[in-house]
This record gives structure tokens, sequence and C-alpha cells, in this order.
């Protein structure tokens, strides 16, 4: 018995594998950073818990703590946002870089730097403007500076050769230390005697709640950010150049693409955006600028970055994540008697896993959106 080229039955099936071919190719390409994303992170806390076990407490009580004071109480979910604020805007200090193929890990120097800016703004803002053009003009100040300092290390990359993830890491200290020089000497307010801090803020211009939370705008700035990142990245021409730029520098050289200025602009971008999340932590946490700036956002705002692929959307629910983790130090602190640092070695541990598996991308052939081709 022949089958006809013509069958009705034959014509049907290749209408729906047609359908269907384009939504399975889809699941092969995105499935993969999701699977190893969370085999990664389960690597990690299986990790972590030898090291819990070593210290004599049980990894299953610290997660039930962490899972408590992350997201136990709607009072522990709002401390968590509040945390996750600044790690939107860091993280994106080093996902945008990283589409050119650059890591940038130095975003807490634009962090401090940012933050000291928008406090020398609002220096004689205060009391003379509006509290709404005097909050936008800390935050144009911070991401000036913040721009300006990472910048500077895609510059050095491109112009001079200089590796740029060496450079913005010290970079970072330069700018830690420069933060310190300003707040103990030109900048700081004799009233504050125990901790040198700038001028303090008056309460109707610190950046407020969201109406119906505990949680400052910082937190709709991130995100807005995040947002923002994605359509320049995957709906502008900038960013198509930049993807470009960062599979094959010569290739699109050839093609007469003007690397230096994207290297220039994106590092600047990201940098802007880190020097935002130090304006933030001014004028909705701090209250003034201190030592305080330098809490190791723009630190944990890599391991961000990387665990979300340097997708700017999956920075937002891998930030909270962070936030939440990062938030239950106290508790942990008080109900076990280990150091609030704990999470900062889970953190870490988690780093190291992520990039390791980093080099299994592409070697499963179930991710393969051929394999799905063939077997249809």
């Amino acid at each position: 018995m022949t089958v006809q080229a013509n069958d009705p039955a034959i014509s049907v099936a290749s209408e729906k594998t047609a359908l269907l071919l384009p939504v399975l190719e889809w699941i092969a390409r995105r499935a993969e950073p999701i699977v190893i994303g969370l085999a990664a992170i389960l690597i990690g806390l299986a990790l972590f818990s030898l090291f819990i076990l070593a210290n004599g407490k049980s990894p299953a009580m610290l997660f039930q703590l962490m899972y408590t004071g992350g997201l136990g109480s709607w009072f522990s979910v709002q401390n968590s946002l509040s945390r996750a604020a600044p790690l939107l805007l860091t993280a994106l200090c080093v996902a945008l870089p990283a589409r050119l193929g650059l890591v940038i890990i130095g975003g807490e120097g634009a962090v401090v730097l940012g933050g000291v800016a928008a406090a020398a703004m609002a220096m004689p803002l205060v009391g003379t403007a509006p509290v709404f053009l005097t909050l936008i003009f800390m935050g144009i100040a911070a991401m000036a500076v913040g721009g300006i300092w990472i910048g500077f290390a895609g510059f050095l990359r491109h112009y001079r050769g200089v590796n740029e993830t060496i450079s913005s890491l010290l970079l970072s200290y330069i700018a830690i230390a420069l933060m310190n020089q300003f707040v103990e000497g030109p900048l700081r307010d004799p009233a504050s005697l125990n901790k040198p801090s700038t001028k303090p803020l008056p309460s109707e211009y610190m950046l407020g709640n969201i109406p119906g939370m505990d949680v400052h705008w910082g937190l709709v700035v991130g995100i807005a950010a995040c947002i923002l990142s994605w359509i320049l990245i995957e709906m502008t021409s900038f960013g198509f150049a930049a993807r470009i730029a960062g599979g094959n520098v010569r290739a699109a050289q050839i093609q007469g693409l003007a690397v230096g200025r994207l290297i220039a602009g994106f590092t600047a971008i990201a940098g802007s955006f880190a020097g935002l999340a130090g304006m933030v932590e001014v004028a909705a946490v701090q209250g003034s600028a201190n030592a305080s700036l330098a809490a190791g956002y723009g630190y944990t705002g890599i391991l961000v970055a990387f665990l979300a692929r340097h997708n700017p959307l999956a920075i937002i629910p891998v930030a909270i994540l962070l936030g939440g983790i990062d938030a239950s130090g106290g508790l942990i602190q008080r109900r076990t008697g280990l150091p609030d640092a704990t999470v900062l070695v889970l953190q870490g541990t988690l780093f190291i896993v992520i990039l390791f598996c980093e080099t299994f991308y592409g070697r499963f052939k179930i991710f393969n959106p051929d394999l799905w081709k063939r077997s249809l």
C-alpha cells in the first residue's frame, strides 16, 4: 500500500509540525539557562550545607530561618524588597558591559561616589529648591559621576588595552578612598562626631515609601531601569550592535561598527545605574553620605548578574532572592549564634558554582534546537 503525497493526514501532520516546531525551538533555547541556573543553586546550597554541618548546626534549620527572615512575613518581604532595590541597579552595572564581552566588577566604586555626588548636590539645594527638583538633580549628579567612573574603565580597555576587570576593581578601591576623603574632609557635617558624614537630608527631602508599603521608591526605580535596559539591548540598533561586538569584535569592526563608542557608551550607562544606586541609598536609607555606602551592594550585584545570565528582566527576581537571603542575616545570627556574614559565605559559594556551571552551556543535546527538528 502506497501513501499518496497529498494524503490529508500527512498534510495535517505537516501543518501541526510547522506550528509546533518554533515553540519547541523557543523552549529549547530558553530552558538551558533556567535548568543549569537552578542546578547551580541546588549544588551551591548542598555545598553550603556541608559548611553548616562542619560548624555543628542544622542546615534544615538554617534554610528555614532564611525563608522566615526573607519571605516568612509581610515585614520580611518588604525588608527583602528594600534590600533588592540597590542590587537591581548594581547588577545592571555588570550585565550591560557583559553584552560586549566585558567583565566589570567595580560597581562598588560607582555606588559610593554616586552617593557622595548626590549628597554634595543636595547641600546647596535643600531649602532653596523644590523637593522633587532636588531629588532629580541628585540623581543626575550620581548618574554622571558613576557613568564617568565606570566609563573610564571601558575607555582604558579599548584605547589602552587595560583589562577592564582589574581596572574596575582597582578603581573601586580608589573610589572608596575618595569617598572617605570627601566625607571626612570638605563635605563633613561638623555635627557628625562619631561617624563622619555629610549634612543629613531633611525628612521632607527623603525618597519616600511606595503607598501602602514600607518599601522606598528605589525599588520602582530599579525595576524601571531593568525594563529600560532590556529594551535597549533587545529592541534598539545600539543594543543589536553591542551584541554583535560582544560576539566577535573583529567582525563588528569589519562591518564598520564603532566598537570604541559602544564600549564607552555601555560602560558609562552601566556606571550611571550603579551611581544611581548610591543616590537611592543616600536619599532613601542613610539620609547622608557616610562609610555605610560601602555596604557591598556592588559586589553582590556581580552574583545577581551572573545568576541572571546578564538578562535585565531576569535580574529582577534574582535580586529579590538575594535581597531576601541578605535580609535573613540578622535572624540567623540571633537564632544560631553564627555571624550574620554567614550569608556572604552562601553568596560566595553560589558564585563559584555558577562560574563552574558556565562550562556546561551548549554541551547538552536536549537543549539543541536541531534535535527537536530531527525528532519531528
